[in-house]
């Protein structure tokens, strides 16, 4: 069945009521797979910050968050992303939202969760939600190892609008065919996909995205209690 409509979903605090990333973080920390643990937690807040203040370039981000795939083979991180979902994630994970997502996927819209936190992370998360799509910072893999780099364009701020045209470039598609196309975000970094949508849906919005949301006659969508 070709899809009519598309909907992009941002991942943390819109669909999960946690960020993923600093959680990851946090969660390697507190196990002891990351180095001194309290320096560890000081940087993650200060990137998170940065984050909810709309000012944290993703090379800062990036190169904090991804050092730590270099620390360890693909299969030990396999392990602990296991235990990660399961003492962390899947926890997190509720109807509100996977109600939403179902309803997107059964009215055959082409869904893809789009995130400026790595795949490596958010791939599992994806799969959990039945999103079969994921756009995210794509960490580097070079013969068997991460190399703790980014891969071409971070799917961040302007980078995520470049990486859903590249997507649906790579499908023969643009937005301009879709009937309908949706994007659920809660924050303002998101404002540039959420501009180039015809339904864009400020969800479980920070402070300065609801004040947006209202004066741009936004939809808001408080999917759990967050703030």
């Amino acid at each position: 069945m070709t899809s009519t409509n598309l909907a992009l979903f941002d991942l943390d605090h819109t669909l999960l009521p946690i960020d993923t990333d600093r959680e990851w973080v946090d969660f390697l920390a507190r196990n002891n797979l990351a180095g001194d643990p309290e320096a560890i937690r000081q940087k993650n807040q200060e990137l998170m910050d940065k984050y909810t203040a709309g000012i944290l370039k993703i090379e800062e981000s990036a190169e904090f968050m991804l050092g730590f795939l270099k620390m360890h083979s693909p299969y030990e991180l396999a392990h602990f992303h296991e235990k990660f979902m399961c003492e962390v994630v899947r926890p997190a994970i509720q109807a509100s939202a996977i109600d939403l997502v179902r309803q997107h996927q059964q009215n055959g819209d082409l869904c893809c969760i789009v995130t400026a936190t790595n795949t490596f992370v958010t791939a599992p998360v994806a799969r959990a939600f039945g999103i079969e799509h994921l756009i995210g910072t794509l960490p580097e893999y070079i013969n068997g190892r991460f190399t703790g780099r980014v891969q071409g364009l971070p799917s961040y701020q302007e980078g995520k609008v470049t990486r859903v045209n590249m997507w649906l470039s790579a499908m023969g598609k643009q937005l301009g065919d879709f009937a309908e196309t949706y994007f659920y975000s809660d924050s303002q970094n998101d404002l540039p996909l959420l501009e180039v949508v015809s339904h864009p849906v400020a969800t479980n919005p920070n402070e300065s995205l609801r004040k947006t949301a209202h004066e741009n006659g936004w939809p808001v969508l408080d999917l759990f209690a967050l703030k």
